[in-house]
Formats: C-alpha cells, structure tokens, sequence
C-alpha cells in the first residue's frame, strides 16, 4: 500500500495471485541517515542499516510499506504473505524487526508471534492492525509483540517503533490503552513509593508480554541473575506478591 500525505492509504486490492509467499528483497536508496547496528571488528565498528521483515497478505501494502521504510534508509530484507511463510524464512534469512499485519489467511500475526517466541526467537515484532480495539493489543503483548501500532499512524511513528524495538524498547502508541487499563484495573490504585528507571520499565514491558527471565536476560543482554534482581525490585516498589499482579497495576496506573 503506498504511503498518502504521511499516512498509509486504505487497502486497495487483495495480494498472492502467482506471487511467491515470501521472498527478498532489495533495500531502496537511502535519503538520509538509517538507524544501524555496530558490529565490532577487531578495533573497527562497522555500521549496518536495520534488517526488516515485512508481512502482510496484501501486495500492495508490503510494497508500499517496503517502498516508505526502504525511503527511511531501512534493509527490507523479506517480504512475506503470511505468518507461516515468514517462520520458513527466518532462519536462512535473519532480520533485526519484524513488521506485521495481525489479521491475516492462514497464520495470523499474533499467532506467528508466538510461534517465534515458542521457538525460541528473541526477534522484535511490530504488529499493525487497521481496526482499534481493547483487545488486540493485550493479546499482541501477551504473544510476545514488542509493538503495535494503527495502520493510520504516521511513516514517523513507525520508524521510531522499529528503532526502539531494536533497542529492546516496546511501543504502545497511538493506539488507546484506555478500554484495556478500565477492564483489566489492579484494585489496589495506590501509587508506588518510588519510582522507576529506564532498565526497570523495559523489564516491566517484558513482563507484560509473557516473557521469562531467561527471555528477558536474553533481549536486555542482561545475566538471569540481574533480571531476578529486577524483577524482585518491580514487585517491591508495586508492593504486589507475583509477576501478574505487578503487570495489571503498572498498566493502571501508567507505568508501562
């Protein structure tokens, strides 16, 4: 789908006629600058744009939206039709974010998600969805998404999503967490004594998406031992009893 005055247009035409389910691609020229990787090389850092994967069921959004981040300096290293055809590609072509439309045939995007996680993948996932609901972005944390954002958010908001997932980050944005704080409110309101720093926010998001420590020490490049810190400290200042209990009053009280 090709982007429109900053936005991304509605779906125009359905996709994968006699097209390849996934297959890769080449990244666009840059305009500007591209988020990047530093790889050490003896004493030398060499700097890479980001690797993306794109999938959605639709040709036109995968080429608009290859089109758009290609145009930002990013590596669209895959595009793919569905969930299952993005899983079969992964491993003979790694990327550092996944980007994907949640409602898709065959393997969804929520669905694909936590079949990365139950393999084992630490890869980032962006899930983008056209329709805003209070559901939908509970069930992509609960996979195990580090992002999700509306179809209508801006081609800025997007980029900031893909780099901050790659720091490790999650991204909630512009999407209305509104209806999901109001069903799923921690009785106890009262505000934490203390507050929290940055390391300690980015476990809680983790937290919330279903991660184990094992899995949190693998995406914060922390010791497991440092996250079980963490963790203790979180439910400390919560003043809550287990890892649950801790998510559903930071989420209501704003915390992530």
């Amino acid at each position: 789908m090709a982007p429109a005055r900053g936005q991304w247009a509605d779906r125009h035409a359905r996709a994968g006629r006699g097209l390849p389910r996934c297959a890769g691609r080449v990244a666009l020229p840059t305009r500007w600058r591209a988020p990047v990787r530093e790889h050490a090389a003896g004493a030398t850092a060499v700097s890479t744009p980001l690797r993306i994967a794109l999938v959605d069921d639709q040709a036109l959004v995968r080429h608009g939206l290859s089109a758009l981040l290609g145009g930002l300096g990013l590596d669209i290293a895959l595009e793919c039709a569905d969930g299952q055809a993005l899983l079969d590609a992964l491993d003979a072509t790694p990327v550092d974010v996944v980007v994907s439309d949640v409602r898709m045939p065959g393997m969804d995007g929520i669905t694909m998600t936590r079949a990365l996680r139950d393999r084992g993948s630490h890869t980032p996932v962006i899930l983008l969805t056209t329709f805003d609901d209070a559901d939908t972005p509970l069930r992509a944390a609960q996979a195990g998404a580090q992002g999700f954002l509306l179809k209508d958010a801006s081609p800025e908001d997007l980029r900031d999503a893909i780099e901050q997932a790659a720091a490790g980050a999650g991204w909630l944005q512009p999407v209305s967490t509104d209806p999901v704080r109001e069903r799923f409110a921690y009785r106890d309101q009262a505000p934490p004594q203390e507050t929290f720093g940055e390391r300690e926010i980015a476990v809680l998001r983790l937290m919330a998406g279903g991660y184990s420590n094992r899995e949190i020490a693998a995406s914060l490049f922390l010791a497991e031992g440092t996250v079980k810190n963490y963790v203790s400290e979180i439910l400390a200042k919560l003043d809550t009893r287990d890892r649950t209990r801790a998510v559903l009053k930071a989420i209501t009280l704003r915390i992530i």
